[in-house]
């Protein structure tokens, strides 16, 4: 029987966008879902109806991309409290249970953004590892999230990829480097962060394989806010110039705290011998070569590169 796919958050959304243009890719077979994830009965609903169509190839993988992240960043969650419940925590359950009952296997992007440096995990020390429990709860939306992930580990057919900071090799509004390039200032953290590139690819081999379980869905390594703009400098905008503040100065400017951590990349490792995940630094190098070309064969490139705007 072959794998068939639904897609959950993949109408609208950024990472479920590039998920569907892989399986395209791929030429597996997929469906994307009407339904939202808090809709239990409609979903329940749909899955039936999309396995009636196809009685012989029935739906054998969830896929869940959906989330809310706020618009344009988490401070948004801070005044949208019950629909950021919603989707991150009822809509999450819900896709989760219906998975488990069916025995279908669920692949959920979450967030790595749970954690934060602590007396044990300091900048340049070990990383946090997937049994850690959640340290960081200075956003509404890392809250909901670090108590999903604890309700989720009862689920037996699911698999939660903890996302930090995700790059793309464009400038997409969701991406990590498109937000704080147009900073007035930056934090300069190493942290761990996913090249989509790399790692989304990756996300169907371990659906394919039916992996389960917590995994830190990163590159190797920790790469801080300087040498991310020092690469987009090199490679993309040389006129490109950025000053520095404190953590305690960033947070006078937003609603709520934002998480900073390095993710330890062991477990992920060793659970694709056969696969090569890039370091992140080497990886960044490449994302802003990748980058130039792309913007560059849109028309974006030089001229019409992202200015900065103030947070304050």
């Amino acid at each position: 029987m072959p794998d068939v796919y639904l897609i959950l958050g993949g109408k609208t959304g950024w990472i479920g966008g590039k998920v569907i243009k892989l399986l395209e890719e791929q030429k597996k077979k997929f469906y994307v879902a009407e339904s939202r994830t808090q809709n239990r009965e409609s979903l329940i609903a749909e899955i039936d109806k999309l396995n009636a169509s196809d009685p012989e190839n029935p739906i054998t993988h969830v896929i869940n991309a959906a989330g809310v992240t706020g618009r344009p960043n988490v401070d948004w969650c801070e005044d949208h409290k019950v629909e950021t419940i919603r989707t991150n925590v009822i809509g999450c359950l819900n896709v989760a249970d219906i998975c488990e009952e069916r025995k279908l296997h669920h692949l959920l992007y979450a967030t790595g953004c749970i954690f934060e440096y602590d007396d044990k995990h300091v900048v340049g020390g070990i990383g946090f590892l997937e049994e850690d429990k959640p340290n960081f709860h200075g956003s509404f939306y890392s809250h909901t999230k670090a108590l999903v992930e604890d309700l989720l580990s009862v689920y037996t057919t699911t698999c939660t990829l903890r996302v930090r900071m995700p790059i793309s090799d464009d400038l997409s509004a969701r991406n990590f480097v498109t937000k704080i390039v147009k900073y007035d200032k930056v934090v300069n953290i190493p942290n761990s962060m996913t090249v989509l590139t790399d790692l989304l690819p990756i996300s169907l081999i371990m659906a394919e394989r039916k992996l389960t379980g917590v995994y830190n869905f990163c590159n190797p390594g920790a790469i801080s806010h300087n040498e991310v703009l020092d690469l987009y400098t090199k490679y993309v905008d040389p006129s490109y110039t950025y000053t520095n503040f404190s953590v305690e100065e960033q947070a006078k400017i937003l609603k709520a705290g934002r998480s900073n951590n390095t993710l330890d990349h062991i477990k992920l490792c060793s659970a694709l011998p056969d696969v090569t995940i890039p370091e992140i630094h080497a990886s960044m190098e490449q994302v802003m070569i990748r980058m130039k070309a792309n913007l560059e064969q849109e028309g974006i490139w030089p001229e019409k590169l992202p200015k900065r705007a103030r947070l304050n």
